[in-house]
């Protein structure tokens, strides 16, 4: 399917790894969408994130004087501070609850009840599975469920089943894309975990895979039950302690070892974590192929997308494994990325590849490839022994599809990425042009230019004077004598302050700029002299030199004349 086609009706173009920002304001238009909530909606929130296990710092309730204008003012400082914190963590700000309160237009529908019904539609042709229980949560991805399964003629056997909707990326054709999602059973490899039974229609997919007591990796570094819902798991783990030295280096290779063999194939992935690695003994198995296929985005889309050298699918698969790698070395994810630094490591080696996939340098400058990695001494020297021999055969024909998929995918990736650097530079000149700073030199810059403004037009209405004095003295020119000099003209200039009238994103200035002169035949005749420093700021005055004072056998008469003038 081509890059601008039109697509499926099917097919979801809400990407919900896109992070949501919440800014409260007093009666101000927005340029996204507003919604009204009351301390009642964000008690009920909080109340519904406690399952994670975190301190949020909602600001308490007040039934006594809540109407007060300081009280208003200091809640709202508090919410905001609460949404910050919500926002700002990656596992919450991706969860439902979170979604559905700073969205709801976009996340207003029941998503457990619309995979039920399609579970159900399935199961009219299948009739050999039967439902044991919906596992509520388990997965951070909104539009994706799980139940535990069992086969009729195997009830103690216990498999999960897990159906997705389309994402904003499926870029297949309807047939392709079932095709493929057919074909996912036949793959075999060491290091992937088998799918039992696939199939799809128009609009979204179903898988079956065995169900694994002892979960993931992520399930193995937190100490976390499979069965219980992602917030709770993952969000505040009771004790932080990374993987051995030998674990990380083999389940490395391993990890490596699968990706490699799926870009050589020519099938996208882009989708590790480390709740996509299921364990089984010392092995790691890579889950969730079909997600590539389903157009889903991936789990740290909102951290790749911030660097425009990321934009392949093998180098977002290299970046999410530098997560994948701190996490495993650390017990816990990295607090922000790029990193500056990173904390003691069992190995040295290991800091290189995590400075190859994490750094400010590897962000600004692209990421190595798979084979490079295989090549660092982290994991070029350990040795895996299986006799389990890959295959996975795909037709030229979805080849080609896949290929054609897998340049589309990378093309909306590097769309968005422009998008958000443009966004970060106007974000940027905005916060410096609004800064206090910025804002004095603006100032300062305004007065000088009226300052510059004023003393031109003062100048120009003493030439003016001047040439209508001479013209009234008749054809005959002013006595002076050879060593007095020509007689300037006497003038107050008074500058008034430059009003900037300041708005959040355009700001405009206004100036207004006040000039009077006056023409005096002795000091004491000016008006302003006793008061225009003293009342108009930057008031400048100037001593009058009346025309009598230098020539004193000029004639009166000329002079009253220039006077009226």
């Amino acid at each position: 399917m081509a890059f601008m086609e039109k697509p499926p009706a099917g097919k979801v173009l809400l990407d919900d790894t896109v992070p949501l920002t919440a800014a409260i304001e007093a009666s101000q238009s927005l340029q996204s969408h507003t919604i009204v909530r009351r301390y009642s909606d964000f008690d009920l929130l909080n109340n519904s994130l406690q399952i994670a296990g975190l301190s949020l710092p909602l600001p308490p309730k007040k039934l006594i004087g809540n109407m007060d204008r300081e009280f208003i003012a200091e809640r709202q400082k508090g919410l905001q501070n609460y949404l910050n914190v919500i926002t700002t963590n990656h596992i919450l700000s991706n969860c439902e609850l979170v979604k559905k309160f700073l969205d709801p237009n976009n996340y207003s529908a029941n998503y457990t009840e619309i995979a039920l019904q399609q579970v159900s539609m399935f199961f009219r042709s299948e009739p050999k599975w039967e439902v044991v229980e919906p596992l509520k949560d388990i997965g951070w991805r909104i539009r994706k469920k799980y139940f535990l399964m069992k086969i009729k003629n195997q009830p103690k056997e216990r498999l999960v089943l897990s159906w997705a909707d389309l994402g904003p990326d499926k870029y297949l054709s309807d047939k392709d894309f079932q095709c493929l999602i057919k074909l996912l059973p036949s793959c075999l490899h060491p290091y992937i975990y088998r799918v039992t039974f696939a199939t799809a229609n128009e609009s979204s997919a179903l898988l079956i895979r065995m169900f694994n007591e002892k979960g993931t990796l992520k399930d193995l570094i937190y100490k976390a039950k499979p069965k219980d819902p992602f917030l709770k798991k993952y969000c505040n783990p009771k004790k932080i302690q990374g993987l051995e030295l030998q674990q990380i280096k083999t389940y490395g290779r391993q990890i490596l070892e699968v990706l490699k063999f799926l870009h050589d194939k020519g099938f996208p992935y882009g989708h590790l974590h480390a709740s996509n690695v299921m364990l089984d003994g010392d092995t790691c198995r890579l889950l969730d192929l079909e997600n590539s296929l389903l157009g889903l985005p991936s789990f740290y889309r909102s951290y790749f997308s911030q660097f425009r050298k990321i934009n392949t699918l093998e180098s977002v698969d290299v970046h999410c494994f530098g997560h994948l790698l701190y996490e495993m070395t650390y017990g816990r994810p990295p607090d922000s990325v790029p990193v500056d630094s990173f904390p003691p490591a069992p190995s040295m080696a290991v800091v290189a590849v995590l400075e190859s996939t994490l750094s400010c340098e590897a962000c600004k400058n692209g990421m190595p490839t798979i084979s490079r990695l295989l090549q660092m001494p982290l994991f070029s020297d350990v040795l895996l022994t299986t006799s389990e021999k890959p295959q996975f055969k795909i037709p030229t024909k979805l080849k080609e599809a896949l290929r054609i998929a897998k340049e589309c995918i990378e093309k909306r990736l590097i769309e968005e990425q422009k998008q958000i650097h443009q966004h970060r530079r106007l974000t940027r000149a905005q916060s410096h042009h609004g800064s206090e700073e910025e804002r004095k030199k603006r100032k300062i810059l305004a007065r000088k230019k009226s300052k510059r403004s004023a003393l031109e037009n003062s100048e120009e209405h003493s030439a003016k004077y001047s040439n209508s004095n001479n013209s009234g003295s008749g054809a005959s020119s002013p006595l002076t004598s050879p060593s007095s000099p020509t007689p300037p003209s006497t003038s107050v200039t008074c500058h008034l302050p430059v009003r900037q009238q300041e708005e959040d994103i355009c700001i405009t200035s206004t100036s207004s700029t006040s000039t009077t002169t006056t023409t005096s035949s002795s000091p004491a005749s000016c008006e302003h002299r006793g008061t225009c420093a003293a009342l108009v700021s930057g008031c400048e005055w100037h001593e009058p030199r009346g025309l009598a004072q230098l020539h004193p056998e000029f004639p009166k008469r000329n002079f009253e004349e220039s006077q009226n003038l």
